[in-house]
């Protein structure tokens, strides 16, 4: 099952989505976890979640979690399908809670109540599309992958079975 979850095509496609999916997701993350670029930090986005958005505070802590070590993931290629499929929920929720009700439009020029869910769009197609394919090129899913099959076609570097101990 593992191996089916880390499987990845050997193309350019993953990286191409994940790198820049990874980064805006930890731009974003970094904001709700420590407060850098401008964000709130950890508890006023706690309480932003849990008082405004009315999201139960496992949810919020996820997450925060999804946006930081998930976008981490993604830049590295690590867990690829696991973190685009967590990354697409996270952009649901907040579309649902947050983003719909002001309409299409991010709020480029400040007269909006807040951002439209256009963001969330371009994310649910990267992260779908990263759910298909896999990391990609120069990912640490592609090395497990490797190492497995290396490891499948030489038979001295699998450990040997107790039968054959025995004999």
């Amino acid at each position: 099952m593992f191996q089916k979850i880390i499987a990845t095509r050997s193309d350019w496609a993953g990286l191409v989505l994940r790198l820049p999916l990874g980064t805006v997701m930890l731009y974003h993350g970094l904001q709700k976890a420590v407060g850098w670029f401008g964000g709130f930090g950890f508890s006023n986005t706690m309480q932003f979640f849990t008082d405004t958005v009315h999201i139960p505070w496992l949810i919020g802590l996820l997450t925060i979690g999804i946006e930081t070590i998930g976008a981490i993931g993604l830049l590295l290629g690590l867990l690829g399908r696991v973190n685009a499929l967590a990354t697409f929920t996270v952009m649901l929720g907040a579309m649902l809670t947050t983003h719909l009700p002001v309409g299409f439009s991010m709020n480029w020029f400040g007269n909006q109540k807040g951002e439209g869910y256009e963001m969330d769009l371009l994310i649910f197609g990267m992260s779908l599309a990263l759910l298909i394919i896999g990391s990609g090129r120069y990912s640490i899913d592609r090395l497990l992958v490797q190492r497995a099959g290396s490891s499948e076609k030489n038979p001295a570097s699998q450990p040997q079975s107790q039968t054959a101990t025995l004999r």
